[in-house]
């Protein structure tokens, strides 16, 4: 699929979905997983961001499915049944991160509810995890395939609009 200046993407919390735009139109729409705590900007809420962000920064392009990562680097592990199991309580960021950075000073970006520093991305979650449901600590959670497909069709600097049903608050 090619990519187009005029994409953008929707994070719709009260859906849990993500859908990719072309202008108007949408393009692919998936089943996500956002913040078990709802919806929220400040720093700790363990909420998922509201409002204006784009793309800062793709991490883990070319890496295989179930790359594990921490601190935005590949730490050599490969998600399985046997790893997960040796690490109960790890909050899984795999195959890939699209690492948002919000738009509006004072709402997501900035002091104490900024996006960037917030560490809010959309990534990669094992397989088992369900979708539809919001279950991260902050974060937009994909699945494996899905996230690669997304990670291909956006840019470093894209539009990612993160709403609340019909109101972005």
């Amino acid at each position: 699929m090619s990519q187009s200046k005029s994409r953008w993407l929707r994070v719709d919390i009260a859906a849990q979905t993500l859908t990719v735009f072309d202008g108007a139109h949408p393009v692919k729409e998936w089943q996500v997983s956002t913040a078990l705590n709802g919806a929220g900007e400040k720093r700790d809420s363990g909420c998922t961001p509201r409002g204006e962000h784009r793309i800062r920064i793709k991490v883990g392009a070319g890496c295989p499915l179930n790359t594990v990562f921490v601190a935005r680097r590949p730490t050599g592990e490969r998600y399985d049944a046997q790893l997960a199991a040796g690490h109960p309580d790890r909050d899984w960021i795999l195959t890939r991160i699209l690492w948002l950075s919000g738009r509006q000073p004072g709402i997501n970006r900035g002091g104490d509810c900024d996006t960037l520093r917030r560490y809010i991305y959309i990534h990669g979650c094992p397989d088992t995890e369900p979708m539809g449901i919001p279950l991260s600590h902050g974060c937009i959670r994909m699945w494996n395939h899905d996230i690669v497909e997304l990670f291909d069709m956006v840019e470093a600097g894209t539009r990612v609009e993160i709403v609340q049903g019909n109101s972005p608050f």
